[in-house]
């Protein structure tokens, strides 16, 4: 314990011939002191513990994050979007519980895996994702539907892909910035591209690298609006090509052409699940 003198006094002493059965004013004050430092060591020690519980409870309360039940909760950013990628299975519902009307395996009828684009989730009061709603690679062009968070694994893409069809081309994003741009083949007038906000759902890899699609399609949740008669109903991929001369030009069933050695840059870099914009 410290002293109780400032530097340079001392201390009030007793006398070897005065009797100690009387404690003088000095020892009274030095009992004094040292019991009220002891209630005080006491209350910083926990001695108050019904004030020092009831914040902690307050800060515990403050910590746990709460949510309306049932609330809706957008996903992902200009920077970073989400991949949904079926485990087992997956059904889509109109609302969450209510109708379902589409059912998905882990893969798609190309053997790659079953991927959505997340748009938005579903929370419970503990902020819990229940459900999410994504984009699904159905007809009519841009279908959402709800698929239940325990059904899908969340993966996040930092890639995106700009089509404009009035320039002739295809242009790259990374974390919002311009990595890469090709002039493309578009759609002809009879069948044309389809416009709108997609999503790429597969990566194929052809056999024949030479052939017309190259050495790779990316396929995106769109199909063409008139060819309803062809496989798979129509989809519309972005693909190699092995007439190049034909770039920059309308000449596609829908499809979207670019040069070979740019559709290997673009597949590299561009995972299932990256946004895809197609704008006349």
């Amino acid at each position: 314990m410290p002293s109780k003198y400032q530097k340079g006094e001392n201390p009030v002493t007793t006398s070897c011939s005065e009797q100690p059965s009387k404690p003088g004013a000095t020892v009274l004050f030095v009992r004094v002191l040292l019991l009220l430092l002891l209630a005080s060591a006491v209350a910083g020690c926990g001695g108050d513990s019904a004030a020092s519980t009831d914040s902690d409870v307050a800060a515990a309360k403050k910590a746990v994050p709460t949510c309306v039940a049932g609330s809706t909760r957008p996903v992902g950013s200009a920077r970073r979007s989400y991949a949904a990628v079926v485990q087992e299975r997956a059904q889509a519902y109109r609302k969450p519980g209510s109708t379902r009307f589409a059912s998905f395996g882990p893969e798609n009828v190309n053997g790659v895996p079953t991927v959505f684009a997340v748009l938005a989730k579903r929370v419970d009061r503990a902020c819990v994702v229940q459900w999410y709603r994504v984009q699904l690679p159905l007809k009519p062009n841009g279908s959402t539907g709800w698929v239940r968070a325990s059904e899908v694994a969340l993966a996040p893409v930092t890639t995106r892909i700009e089509v404009d069809l009035s320039e002739r081309r295809v242009t790259l994003f990374d974390h919002g910035r311009r990595v890469l741009s090709a002039t493309a083949a578009i759609g002809a007038p009879q069948t044309p591209t389809p416009t709108g906000r997609y999503y790429v759902n597969q990566r194929l890899v052809p056999a024949d690298a030479s052939g017309p699609f190259g050495p790779g399609a990316i396929g995106i949740s769109a199909f063409s609006n008139v060819l309803t008669g062809w496989t798979q109903g129509g989809p519309i991929a972005i693909h190699g090509t092995n007439r190049p001369d034909l770039l920059g030009q309308a000449v596609s069933n829908g499809c979207i052409r670019v040069r070979n050695d740019l559709l290997r840059r673009l597949f590299d870099r561009t995972l299932a699940g990256t946004p895809v914009t197609v704008r006349a």
